[in-house]
C-alpha cells in the first residue's frame, strides 16, 4: 500500500478541526505497509488539531514517489516536548503520470548541533515505535 521512501524526506501533514491546515514534517517514518509514524512538538497547531480530529493527510513528494496517504491519527507515546504519533492509513492516493518522474525532495540540513542530536534521539524513538 504506502512505498518506501528515504529518512528525512519532508512530507507535508494536512489536519482537519478547522479549516485545511498543513505543515512540512522530517520525521515521517514508514513503518509498515498501511502505517506512519512521526513526531510532533507539542506546541504544534496540527498535534492540537489532531487531538480534536484524528483525520489527516500525510504526502510524500521525494525521488519516485508522489502520493497521499489519508489516515487517522492516534498519540502513542509523549515526552516533555514532543508528541509520537502512529498514523493509520485507510487508503492512499497515487499521483504519479507517465508524463514526468519526481527526481528528488526537499533537501535541508540541520544548522543547530543541539537540534540535530534532538532530531537523532526523535528517530530513534521512531524506529522503536
Amino acid at each position: 500500500m504506502l512505498p518506501e521512501w528515504p529518512d528525512r524526506t519532508v512530507t507535508v501533514l494536512s489536519t482537519a478541526a478547522g479549516p485545511p491546515h498543513a505543515i512540512p514534517v522530517s520525521t515521517a517514518v514508514r513503518s509498515g505497509p498501511a502505517t506512519v509514524h512521526l513526531a510532533l512538538g507539542l506546541r504544534r497547531e496540527s498535534l492540537a488539531r489532531l487531538r480534536e480530529d484524528p483525520r489527516c493527510a500525510l504526502t510524500v513528494l521525494t525521488g519516485g514517489v508522489a502520493v497521499t496517504a489519508h489516515a487517522t491519527a492516534s498519540v502513542v507515546e509523549e515526552t516533555d516536548r514532543v508528541a509520537f504519533l502512529r498514523l493509520d492509513v485507510d487508503s492512499v492516493q497515487d499521483h504519479d503520470q507517465p508524463t514526468f518522474e519526481l527526481e528528488g525532495g526537499v533537501r535541508w540540513r540541520w544548522t543547530d548541533d543541539e537540534a540535530e542530536a534532538g532530531d537523532a534521539e526523535v528517530r530513534a524513538t521512531l524506529r522503536r515505535l
